[in-house]
């Protein structure tokens, strides 16, 4: 009589995931300093980087390498000594303290985002930015060469053409706009240093929180940025000037594999792609636990009974405040039946029949920065 084994039993932990390579101590002790910033920013070996409208600033040309193999990506960074009459003058810029390397208090990370900044009218006939591509140049100056380009070359302290003295100048902040490229965090992770990628990461979600959040949600009031970037606090002052927090959206994410061994891949509604396929995904409901969401959106998405479910790792997903906490899931059942509404189509596939329609092209694979893209990963054995 043969043994039957779970097709769960030999799952492993994802052991690398793109978003979830941080290694910064947060110093979270320090968030409640009053001038954290402005100390910081004054620390020799304090690095800035920069965000705007959910994208990271790396060097010019380098964000025309975000869809090439096997290229190196790298941040955009400014000596922190520039920063802190920037961030006077330009106020709709948010400073964020990332936090510290290797134990030593003066190897500091601060994230600006200038969004509000790019979003102000454009001077002295110059383009603000705003409409720029979201990889590749984004305007400046031809023919400069990102690779031994230091901080202080990538700005122009000169007054504008037609304009004299100091009110014509533009600032270091207005010139980052076009003087760096500006790529999407899916785009710039999977080419990046696992340090870089963290600081990404982190900088991105809590930029996308405070442009998406302006305002008080419980009384109305505008907030400011407070805890070093990881806070805000309400300015109504006949309301107790509350302390709020950035948001985060629980997700699981499932990979449902049947007794054979088969993988059920799921093609959306939403996805332009019509190739793309990929794993279950759905938001977890107030008052719900994990597993419990897991085996309901298998049966409302595609009509699945899922038995045993196990744990494979989490990452965040900043689109716009997602945790996504992936699942193996074995199926009870194997008739599919597609809501039709977020899934259009799902078919079982051995793991042959999967990479004989990646490379035929019948299906596509996630991106190299989703989670899913991994987790089909551990179930193949190998890379896509």
């Amino acid at each position: 009589m043969g043994i039957s084994f779970s097709p769960l039993a030999l799952t492993q932990a994802l052991p690398f995931l793109p978003l979830a390579q941080g290694d910064i101590d947060y110093q979270t002790e320090r968030r409640g300093e009053p001038d954290l910033i402005d100390a910081t920013l004054a620390e020799p070996a304090t690095k800035v980087i920069l965000t705007r409208n959910g994208l990271i600033a790396v060097p010019r040309g380098q964000g025309e390498l975000v869809d090439y193999e096997n290229v190196k990506l790298r941040l955009a960074t400014l000596p922190g000594a520039y920063m802190a009459d920037e961030l006077k003058a330009n106020p709709e810029a948010v400073a964020m303290f990332l936090g510290s390397y290797g134990g030593r208090r003066d190897e500091h990370v601060v994230a600006v985002d200038i969004t509000r900044v790019a979003a102000r009218p454009a001077q002295f006939g110059v383009d603000d930015g705003t409409n720029g591509s979201s990889r590749g140049s984004a305007g400046g100056v031809a023919g400069v060469s990102h690779s031994s380009q230091g901080a202080d070359a990538a700005f122009d302290e000169t007054p504008a053409s037609g304009a004299s003295g100091a009110t014509a100048r533009k600032s270091l902040l207005e010139q980052a706009l076009d003087r760096f490229d500006w790529v999407d965090l899916r785009g710039f992770a999977p080419h990046a240093s696992a340090r870089e990628a963290g600081q990404a990461t982190t900088a991105i979600s809590l930029s996308i929180w405070h442009n998406r959040q302006r305002h008080c949600p419980t009384c109305g009031a505008p907030v400011e940025a407070a805890n070093g970037g990881w806070a805000q606090r309400c300015t109504n002052e006949s309301d107790g000037r509350r302390l709020l927090f950035p948001r985060v959206e629980p997700a699981v994410i499932t990979i449902i594999v049947d007794s054979a061994g088969r993988a059920l891949m799921q093609h959306n509604a939403a996805w332009k792609n019509p190739t793309l396929y990929s794993v279950s995904a759905g938001f977890v409901e107030a008052g719900e636990n994990l597993e419990h969401a897991v085996r309901r959106e298998a049966m409302e998405e595609v009509g699945i009974t899922l038995g045993e479910v196990k744990y494979l790792g989490s990452q965040p997903w900043p689109y716009p405040a997602s945790l996504m906490m992936a699942f193996k899931a074995h199926a009870l059942t194997t008739d599919v039946h597609v809501d039709n509404v977020e899934t259009v189509e799902a078919r079982w596939v051995t793991p042959d029949e999967y990479m004989a329609a990646i490379i035929s092209g019948r299906m596509s694979a996630p991106g190299k920065a989703t989670i899913a893209r991994y987790m089909i990963e551990e179930w193949l054995g190998h890379e896509l």
